[in-house]
C-alpha cells in the first residue's frame, strides 16, 4: 500500500480563471488514480488538519515572520496577489498551513514505515524564499519538511532532489546552509526562475544543480541520474530522501520546453528507490492534465512495483 496525503480543501485555493496552477491539476490525479488498477494499493490519509497542529512554530523557523503576516493579511481581506503569477484567494492562507501539515504527515509516515509516501497537495512551494512567494508558491513545503525531520533524533542527513523543469530556488536559498540538507535539482536552463547554475555548489558542497537543455528527453536525463544525480545521493547517504515532483518537464507542458514522457517519471522513481526506500514524494509543478496524471500514475506504479 501507498499512503497518499490528500484532502478536498486543497482545492479551494482559488488562483482564478486561466491560471495554470489551479484546481483541477488534482482533480485529474485524484480521478486517474480511482480509475486504475492501482486504487485497491492506495491508502488514502486526510493530512492532520491546522486545528490539530500549528505549524506556525515550524514555518518562522523558514520564512520571516513579515511574509507569513503579509500572505495572512491578504486572504483576510479578500485576496490579492504575491506578484503576477502569484495569487492569494480567501482561502489561500489556511490551505497553505494545511499543505504544510501535509508534508509534515507524509514526513512521519515514511519514518514510521520506512517506505515511501504521496503528498498531493497544493499550492506548491519550491520558489517560496525565506521572505516572499513566486512562481505559484507560498510557503517552502519540502524545505519545511526537510526541517522538520531534521528535529527527530534518528535523521542526520535529508536530501531533496527537485525534478520540477523549473530550478527550485527557494528551496535551494533556504537549505544551503544547512551541512545536513543536501540539494540536488535537473531543470531547463535557461528558463524560469533563470538560477540554478552548475558551477554553484554551496558552501558546504551539498548543491548538485543539473541545467537541461530544451528538448532534453529521457536518453539526455537518464545519463545524468545514473552518472551524477544518484551517486550525489549515494554519497550523502541520507536518511530521508525528498522528492519535490513537479511534472512539468512533460513535452507537453505548456510552461517549459523539455520532452519527457509520463512513463519516465517511472524510470526516474526506480533510480531514487536505489538510494533508498524512505521517500516522501511531494507534487510540485506539472500544467498539462492528461500528462500530469499519466507522469504521477507511473510514479505510484514505480513505488508500487
Amino acid at each position: 500500500m501507498l499512503p497518499i496525503i490528500y484532502s478536498d480543501e486543497f482545492l479551494c485555493h482559488d488562483t482564478g480563471l486561466s491560471h495554470p496552477e489551479r484546481p483541477q491539476r488534482l482533480t485529474a490525479i485524484v480521478e486517474a488514480i480511482k480509475s486504475s488498477d492501482l486504487v485497491d494499493r492506495i491508502d488514502w490519509q486526510l493530512p492532520t488538519s491546522n486545528q490539530k497542529r500549528n505549524v506556525l512554530p515550524l514555518l518562522e523557523k523558514i520564512h520571516s515572520l513579515e511574509y507569513i503576516e503579509r500572505v495572512r493579511k491578504i486572504a483576510a481581506r479578500g485576496g490579492g496577489a504575491i506578484d503576477l503569477d502569484t495569487p492569494v484567494s480567501p482561502a489561500s492562507y489556511d490551505i497553505a498551513l494545511l499543505a504544510v501539515n501535509a508534508w509534515i504527515d507524509g514526513v512521519d509516515i515514511v519514518l514510521n514505515t520506512g517506505k515511501p509516501a504521496f503528498v498531493l497537495a497544493r499550492p506548491p512551494g519550491h520558489h517560496a524564499t525565506r521572505k516572499t512567494g513566486m512562481g505559484f508558491c507560498l510557503f517552502a513545503n519540502a524545505a519545511i519538511a526537510a526541517h522538520y525531520a531534521l528535529s527527530k533524533s534518528s535523521i542526520d542527513r535529508v536530501a531533496i532532489l527537485d525534478w520540477d523543469v523549473h530550478h527550485g530556488n527557494g528551496t535551494e536559498a533556504i537549505v544551503e546552509n544547512n551541512p545536513q540538507i543536501a540539494y540536488c535539482s535537473l531543470h531547463q536552463y535557461p528558463c524560469y526562475p533563470y538560477t540554478g547554475e552548475s558551477s554553484y555548489r554551496g558552501k558546504h558542497n551539498n548543491v548538485l544543480n543539473v541545467p537541461m537543455a530544451a528538448d532534453s528527453a529521457i536518453a539526455e536525463y537518464e545519463p545524468v541520474f545514473a552518472e551524477r544525480v544518484i551517486p550525489f545521493l549515494e554519497q550523502f547517504k541520507p536518511d530521508l530522501l525528498i522528492v519535490s515532483a513537479g511534472y512539468d518537464a512533460n513535452e507537453l507542458d505548456p510552461l517549459a520546453g523539455i520532452c519527457l514522457q509520463p512513463e519516465d517519471y517511472g524510470i526516474f522513481t526506480k533510480y531514487c528507490l536505489k538510494v533508498t526506500n524512505r521517500i516522501l514524494f511531494g507534487l510540485e509543478g506539472g500544467y498539462h492534465l492528461q500528462a500530469l496524471a499519466g507522469s504521477v500514475l507511473a510514479t505510484i506504479a514505480a513505488i508500487l512495483d
